[in-house]
């Protein structure tokens, strides 16, 4: 059995409010003084090879082992300026609050300007 995330109907007026705020946010024009900056964060299971992989041959693929091995997880935070064409990416080991915080205030001081608006 399956069970789906969605939006209760009594809060469908307000979701759709804020994700028009929201779009009008993305469909504004690239103004370098005054960027649209994203962040967003996850993390991301390590793997590793039980068997190693069989090299190409002419006319045939590497061969690969759908076999792994969990090795740990790590935690990926992004800046991301999508009209600017700017990505920044942190990897970290951990993913708390604390390491949040550190990141934002990474961005702050390497470049993302005090903008009017966030979303």
């Amino acid at each position: 059995m399956s069970k789906y995330w969605k939006i209760p109907p009594d809060q469908n007026a307000s979701f759709v409010a804020a994700m028009e705020d929201v779009l009008e946010v993305y469909a504004r024009h690239y103004d370098p003084k005054h960027p649209v900056v994203c962040m967003d964060e996850s993390s991301m299971q390590l793997i590793g090879e039980v068997t190693a992989p069989i090299p190409a041959a002419p006319g045939h693929p590497v061969l690969m082992d759908d076999e792994y091995v969990r090795k740990d997880v790590a935690n990926i935070f992004i800046e991301v300026e999508p009209l600017g064409g700017i990505r920044k990416v942190k990897i970290t080991t951990r993913r708390t609050r604390v390491d949040w915080a550190l990141f934002i205030r990474r961005c702050l001081k390497n470049g993302i300007r005090m903008l009017k608006r966030w979303c």
